[in-house]
């Protein structure tokens, strides 16, 4: 008997559809008509065991018992899921061939891997299971990866990944916790002061700008901008060109390179004002802009956010209720902006499905050439998941939510965009020499819109025409303008920004030689669980929003102040996620990323002993919903 294990009861029930013949429904799984069946976990059906399970002691709080670190690590069933692990267990008994039908990530991989290990499956069952990749629920699509399934040991980099990244979080979240909760107590706080590995750093760049803007004190700058006129044409054309200050400047200039005398500014206002002029050179080139790419779940996250203020958490819901439930687009957590070469026959049927459900998007996909292939289609790009796109199931718009039809109209244009040709403008470039100084205008010009009439601005604003010169041409210059402009604080995140900014971590470190690290491996979190590590940090009171803004809690603050730098910033973190990725993709060993980390750990714990402990006096211990848990079961932390 060949066993499918779904990673939900709704893939399971998918699976079963993509075979024939009469089936028989049972509690927990489904019999085909050959005899195989299709059975499912409901989530993570096991979970890292308490502390407690290794020694009671554990069970109270206690720094002499840090860092507490398993030697053979306990895995337990979930609470309420014993009854479908019981399913599973006893079909695996009979089983003669197993298939992980785990979603395409290296969560789903780990979750269906770790409970056929639990079960205690024959080694040679193990060896030789299948791996079923599913990346859209409808029935055509799901046939179709039932006729490729993959050796499970191609994954076995993956599993590995996940597995770390589970201890990992294990060891770190719950040591440090214990640690910083109890030196709070002793500083007088009585909450919980959650550390994270991921949660900790996103925090940190929160409290980091907050400090930034508060701290901010503006100050002028100075621009000089020249107003210009050719002398053949009658009427003479003019446009404008903008100061740029020579090396000689650098004493008067910040370190963004603006002018901040406003004295040299208004000195080269006099000398240019009524001068001649003349053109050092002039260029006219044709560029584009391709299309987009379709989305992965943080691009589209981001998007929702400024279009629609919906949150991180919300538009995965609804894209999870778009996969699940409507089966209208393919696998939400997906981290790839990229499709595969075989999806492209596709088009014509998925662009049909589009205008079916999505009057609105009549014109568009009515306009768009299902010919064209653009940079998405990419083979090299494409693994275990390809970007989110709509399938080719028709189902009206109206039937949705007002949510729901949001996210699906937004994923749906993105994808009709790659049907459409890049945006194409002229570039316009003239530097000119004015009594010695250099300015240059610029100008852009749109030539053909290609994708951009999708989007709502249609046409990005472009300055003005520049009129046509030649090098050598001479120019007056009818007025020269002293500008002051104030330098402006950094903007408070916004869940967009702060998503954003986990996504592109590269650009808050350092370190040049982490940001080469960094290059392709670029981020905190997954796209799985980006979203509810922002949430978290609500719910546990460490950030709060006003309207859009977020900012950080005065606890939230002192939790960071309280930390050492490493263990606040990315750069840590991201470099354990670039590790994780190098274990997916088997560059690195296991042991190789956690017995670092069990040292810095324990570094960091026995740093913790030196901390000013006062900063946690007069805190507010607000009782969030979430404390009941880690009250419930607080040696779990």
């Amino acid at each position: 008997m060949i066993l499918y294990i779904a990673e939900k009861p709704s893939l399971g029930r998918a699976i079963a559809q993509g075979f024939s013949g009469q089936q028989q429904k049972n509690d927990g799984y489904i019999k085909l008509a050959n005899g195989d069946c299709v059975t499912w976990c409901i989530g993570h059906l096991l979970e890292q065991a308490e502390p407690d399970k290794y020694d009671p002691a554990f069970a109270k709080w206690a720094l002499q018992h840090l860092p507490i670190v398993p030697q053979d690590w306990i895995l337990v069933p979930k609470k309420g899921t014993s009854k479908q692990l019981s399913v599973i267990k006893r079909l695996l008994k009979t089983a003669t061939k197993v298939i992980n039908a785990g979603d395409p990530d290296r969560e789903g991989q780990l979750l269906v891997d770790e409970v056929i290990t639990y079960c205690k499956v024959k080694r040679d069952i193990i060896d030789n299971a299948g791996r079923l990749l599913i990346n859209d629920l409808n029935l055509n699509a799901v046939k179709k990866s039932l006729t490729n399934i993959r050796p499970n040991r191609e994954f076995t980099g993956l599993s590995i990944s996940a597995l770390a990244r589970s201890r990992a979080d294990w060891l770190y979240g719950l040591n440090l916790t214990r640690a910083y909760t109890l030196l709070g107590q002793r500083g007088g706080y009585s909450g919980v002061l959650s550390v994270g590995r991921v949660q900790t750093p996103v925090l940190g760049l929160v409290v980091r700008r907050d400090a930034e803007i508060a701290q901010f004190e503006s100050k002028p700058f100075y621009e000089v901008m020249a107003t210009l006129a050719t002398q053949i044409e009658q009427p003479p054309q003019t446009f404008n060109a903008k100061w740029q200050p020579s090396a000689a400047c650098e004493p008067y200039q910040d370190e963004e390179g603006r002018v901040i005398v406003k004295r040299l500014a208004e000195t080269v206002v006099n000398k240019t004002r009524g001068q001649p002029g003349v053109v050092e050179s002039y260029t006219v080139k044709d560029k584009q802009s391709p299309p987009p790419l379709p989305y992965n779940l943080s691009a589209l996250q981001i998007d929702a956010a400024k279009r629609f203020n919906l949150s991180p958490k919300a538009v995965l819901n609804v894209c999870q209720s778009l996969y699940e439930r409507h089966q209208l687009i393919t696998y939400p957590r997906s981290d790839s902006r990229y499709l595969p070469m075989e999806h492209f026959s596709e088009a014509p049927k998925v662009l049909s499905a589009i205008k079916a459900n999505a009057p609105d998007q009549k014109t568009a996909v009515d306009n768009a050439n299902s010919k064209l292939k653009s940079k998405a289609w990419n083979d090299s790009k494409v693994d275990a998941h390809h970007a989110i796109i709509p399938t080719s199931r028709s189902k009206a718009i109206s039937s949705l939510s007002s949510d729901e039809a949001k996210i699906y109209q937004l994923i749906a244009t993105q994808y009709i965009m790659q049907f459409y040709g890049p945006h194409k403008y002229q570039e316009q470039t003239a530097v000119i020499t004015i009594a010695g100084g250099t300015f240059i205008a610029k100008a852009k010009a749109t030539t053909d819109k290609g994708w951009l009439v999708l989007t709502k601005q249609g046409e990005p604003k472009h300055e003005p025409a520049l009129p046509s010169l030649v090098k050598g041409q001479a120019l007056d210059c009818i007025d020269s303008q002293l500008v002051e402009k104030q330098t402006s604080p950094p903007k408070h995140f916004t869940e967009a920004t702060l998503l954003a900014a986990m996504t592109g971590i590269a650009r808050y470190v350092q370190d040049a030689s982490i940001k080469k690290i960094l290059k392709d491996t670029d981020g905190l979190g997954t796209e799985a669980t980006r979203a509810s590590i922002i949430d978290l940090l609500f719910k546990r009171q460490f950030m709060q929003k006003s309207g859009k803004e977020i900012h950080a809690t005065p606890t939230g603050k002192a939790l960071v102040n309280a930390l050492p730098s490493e263990s606040t910033l990315p750069d840590m973190t991201a470099i354990w996620e670039a590790n994780l990725d190098k274990i997916s993709q088997r560059q690195m060993r296991y042991q190789d990323f956690m017995q670092p980390l069990v040292h810095t750990i324990g570094e960091l714990i026995h740093a913790s002993q030196r901390i000013d402990t006062s900063q946690f006096a007069g805190l507010a211990s607000t009782k969030p919903a979430y404390k009941k848990k880690w009250r419930k079961k607080k040696k779990a932390c």
